[in-house]
C-alpha cells in the first residue's frame, strides 16, 4: 500500500526524490496544505527590529541637513565621514553574532543589542562636537553590527530553501518601510523640534522594541510552543534534509570550528560575495545618505517637503524587492537577478544626473532608481547557503556583511569628498554608480549553483 502522502509531507523521513515519480506530484501539492503560522510569527517581528535598526543609522542625512552640521562646524567631507564612521564599528560583531546566532541563541542576542543601540542613540542627542560625534556613530555602529546575520539566520531557522527568496525579500522590506517611517517623521522632528530630539526620540523607540520581540520569536521550530505539529514537522524534515544535501556537497562540514573558518577564508566564492556586496553598499549607502541633501538642492522645498518627497524611491523599492525576491523564488537564477538589481540600480541612479534643467525629470529618475536600492538583497542571502557548508553558514553571513558593508564608510565619504572637491554632487553620483556597475560584474563570476544549474 502507498504510504499517505501528508505523513510524508507532515514530518516523515521521505522526501521527493525518495517517492515513486507518480507519488512526487502528490507531496509538492500536499505542501500548500501544511500551516504557514511562522510566516505570520517570524516575519514581522523580524521587519520591525530591523526598521528601528535602520532609522537609528540614516537618520543622521536628516540631522545633517537640518542643522546638525552648522551646529557642529562639519564641512561636506566631514559630514560624509562621520555618517560613514558608523560602518567602522559595525564590522566587529558581525562574525561573533553570525557564529552565536548559528550554535546558540539570536534571540537573546537581539535583547542585548537593542539596549545598547538604543542607548546610545540617546546619548548622540548630547554631542558637543566632530569627536563626539565619531565615537557615538562607531559605537552605534558596534552595538548594531551583529543585528543583521543574527537576523537572516533566525529567517534561514524557520524557512526551507524553496521559500527562503521570499522570506528574505520580505524581511528585506524592513529597509525601505524604515525610509518610509523615517524620513517624512525625521522632516518634521528636525523642522519643529531641531536635530538633537530627533536622537532622543529614535533611541526611546527603540527600547520599546525589546516588548514586541520577546515574546513573538523562538530560536528554532523545535523550541516554538505556538506551532502547530504538522508544521513543526515538516520544517524539520524540510531544514534537515536540506542539511544533510549541503553536507554532502561540502565534506568538510563536520570537521573542527578552527578548520572550517579556515576553508571558508580560503574559498574564492567567498570573497566574490564580500567584493560585490562592497560595491553594492558603496552605491546604496552613498545614495540613501545624500539623497536628502541631494533632493532639497535639486528641488528646493523645505525639509518637511523633501522628508516626504524621498518616501517615493523607497515606495518603489518594495515593488522591487518583492518583483526579483519572487523572480528569483521562482527561477532558482540567484546570480542573474541580483545582477540585475545592481545594473538597474547604477543605470538610473547614472541617468539621474543627465537632465540638470529638467528637476522633475531627475527626481522621477531617482524614484525608478528606488526600484532597484534594496532588491538585490533577496537573492543576493539566499546564495550563501548554497555555496558555504550549512553550519558555517552562520558566521558566513558574518564575514560578508561585515567586509561587504565597508562600502557603507567608502560610499558616503566619497561623495562627500568629490561634493567638496568639485563644488558639485554629480561627480560622486558618477562614482556610486560605477560601483555597483562593478558589483554586477563579479556577480556573473559566482559558479553555477547560484544560477539554478544544480541541485539544492
Amino acid at each position: 500500500m502507498d504510504r499517505d502522502p501528508k505523513s510524508v509531507t507532515s514530518g516523515g523521513t521521505l522526501r521527493p526524490g525518495q517517492l515513486p515519480r507518480h507519488q512526487q506530484g502528490i507531496l509538492t501539492v500536499r505542501t500548500n496544505f501544511i500551516p504557514k503560522e511562522r510566516w505570520i510569527r517570524i516575519i514581522p517581528p523580524t521587519i520591525i527590529v530591523y526598521i528601528v535598526a535602520y532609522m537609528d543609522r540614516v537618520i543622521i542625512g536628516f540631522a545633517m541637513a537640518g542643522g546638525m552640521s552648522d551646529s557642529l562646524h562639519l564641512s561636506a567631507s566631514m559630514a560624509g565621514l562621520a555618517a560613514g564612521v558608523f560602518f567602522c564599528g559595525y564590522l566587529l560583531l558581525q562574525v561573533p553574532a553570525g557564529h552565536i546566532a548559528e550554535h546558540g541563541s539570536a534571540k537573546r542576542y537581539i535583547v542585548g543589542a537593542i539596549l545598547a543601540w538604543g542607548s546610545i542613540c540617546i546619548a548622540t542627542s548630547f554631542v558637543q562636537n566632530i569627536w563626539q560625534l565619531f565615537v557615538a556613530r562607531f559605537l552605534l555602529g558596534v552595538a548594531e553590527g551583529g543585528v543583521y546575520p543574527a537576523l537572516l539566520t533566525v529567517i534561514a531557522h524557520w524557512f526551507p530553501r524553496r521559500e527562503l527568496g521570499r522570506a528574505n525579500a520580505l524581511f528585506l522590506m524592513s529597509l525601505p518601510l524604515s525610509t518610509l517611517f523615517t524620513n517624512p517623521l525625521a522632516g518634521w522632528i528636525v523642522s519643529a523640534h531641531g536635530w538633537r530630539w530627533l536622537f532622543l526620540g529614535e533611541g526611546l523607540v527603540s527600547l520599546v522594541l525589546i516588548a514586541i520581540w520577546l515574546p513573538m520569536i523562538s530560536d528554532h521550530p523545535e523550541n516554538a510552543k505556538w506551532i502547530s505539529r504538522e508544521e513543526k514537522e515538516y520544517l524539520v524534515a524540510a531544514l534537515s534534509a536540506e542539511k544533510k544535501s549541503n553536507s554532502s556537497r561540502r565534506n568538510n562540514d563536520e570537521g573542527e570550528p578552527r578548520n572550517r573558518y579556515r576553508q571558508l577564508f580560503r574559498d574564492r566564492n567567498l570573497w566574490l560575495l564580500i567584493g560585490l556586496l562592497v560595491c553594492y553598499t558603496t552605491g546604496q549607502y552613498g545614495y540613501s545618505i545624500w539623497l536628502p541633501t541631494l533632493v532639497e538642492h535639486l528641488t528646493k522645498q523645505s525639509l518637511s517637503a523633501v522628508g516626504w518627497l524621498t518616501t517615493l524611491p523607497y515606495l518603489a523599492a518594495i515593488v522591487g524587492l518583492y518583483l526579483v525576491g519572487t523572480g528569483s523564488d521562482k527561477t532558482r537564477n540567484r546570480r542573474l537577478w541580483t545582477s540585475l538589481s545592481l545594473v538597474g540600480f547604477g543605470f538610473f541612479l547614472w541617468s539621474s544626473t543627465l537632465f540638470p534643467r529638467h528637476i522633475w525629470i531627475s527626481f522621477g529618475l531617482l524614484v525608478v532608481t528606488g526600484l532597484f536600492t534594496k532588491s538585490m538583497q533577496a537573492p543576493f542571502w539566499a546564495m550563501t547557503p548554497l555555496l558555504v557548508p550549512a553550519g558555517s553558514a552562520g558566521a558566513a553571513r558574518g564575514i560578508i556583511n561585515a567586509l561587504g558593508n565597508v562600502g557603507g564608510l567608502l560610499g558616503p565619504a566619497m561623495v562627500g569628498w568629490l561634493t567638496s572637491s568639485t563644488g558639485s554632487m554629480t561627480f560622486g553620483i558618477y562614482g556610486l554608480a560605477l560601483s555597483l556597475l562593478l558589483g554586477a560584474s563579479l556577480t556573473m563570476l559566482l559558479p553555477g549553483a547560484t544560477a539554478g544549474k544544480t541541485s539544492g
